[in-house]
């Protein structure tokens, strides 16, 4: 009678243990960007990009399939949507509409696919993993996030000349294809045209003739935690033009660790992925 309890109390124990997780699958294209097929207001099906660095969900003009059943008013701005992934549903759901978005996509979704949940981005089964409580942490690195205005920032160490560590906040983007992109202001401060070893470059112009110049250099060390990468591509941008106020820790790094993010927002766990040591993006 003790086994049949005992056997009883664990199927029981592992029944809740899987209602408290819910799974939306997604895959990953070739620019690094996750894509969740959506049903959106039960009739647009919807290729949606996650995105990290915003929590509703956007529209882009360029979008290939239907979303007519999305109304947007004046303002570019559509409330009360409903989100179908798989079994799962979403409501109250808030869109923009004519906002860019990364190749494959018709749009973008962030983080209100988590509210109140814990969840991981499983890079090594391509899928999201949403919890009540914290699952096992077992093999994971904490790391302190800071959670502000819908975008999570960590801080990170850069070795950019010698053996000095600069510290940087970098917001998560997984919009970003690439790896590592410095904001204007920490770009002049560490003087990383002088001290980085310079790859590539390229100059754009607007029609007032400005000049934005992208550059991608080599920095020697970056440390996350316990985890060091060398000799990694990073982006920055020179020129008249200084549109880039935040540094980006982007899907290219993304993609290299799976993260288990808590409700609180506070802390992120990682532990490598399948494509820690894999080459570094190249921005075309």
């Amino acid at each position: 009678m003790l086994k049949k309890t005992s056997a009883l109390f664990l199927f029981s124990a592992g029944l809740f243990y899987s209602q408290a997780q819910q799974i939306i699958p997604f895959r990953i294209t070739k620019h690094n960007n996750i894509i969740v097929k959506t049903l959106v207001n039960k009739k647009d099906s919807l290729d949606l990009m996650f995105q990290i660095a915003m929590k509703e969900g956007a529209i882009s003009p360029e979008h290939k399939q239907k979303a007519d059943h999305i109304i947007f008013n004046k303002d570019e701005t559509s409330d009360h949507n409903t989100v179908d992934i798989g079994k799962l549903s979403f409501k109250e759901v808030q869109f923009l509409d004519n906002q860019l978005t990364g190749q494959e996509a018709d749009g973008k979704i962030g983080t209100v696919l988590f509210d109140g949940k814990s969840f991981k981005i499983d890079y090594d089964h391509n899928q999201f993993v949403m919890y009540d409580k914290l699952p096992d942490l077992k093999g994971y690195q904490p790391i302190p996030v800071l959670w502000k205005q819908d975008t999570f920032y960590l801080m990170v160490d850069n070795v950019i000349d010698g053996k000095k560590q600069q510290e940087g906040y970098f917001a998560l983007q997984s919009g970003y294809s690439g790896g590592i992109l410095y904001s204007n202001d920490f770009a002049e401060e560490k003087e990383l045209e002088k001290k980085l070893k310079i790859i590539g470059e390229k100059t754009l112009k607007n029609s007032k003739g400005q000049s934005l110049i992208t550059k991608q250099g080599i920095l020697p060390f970056f440390k996350l935690g316990d985890f060091v990468f060398k000799d990694m591509s990073v982006g920055f941008f020179s020129g008249e033009l200084k549109t880039q106020n935040v540094s980006y820790f982007g899907a290219d790094m993304l993609r290299r660790f799976i993260w288990i993010f808590d409700a609180e927002r506070k802390t992120a766990y990682i532990k490598p992925s399948k494509y820690f040591s894999e080459p570094y993006y190249k921005i075309n």
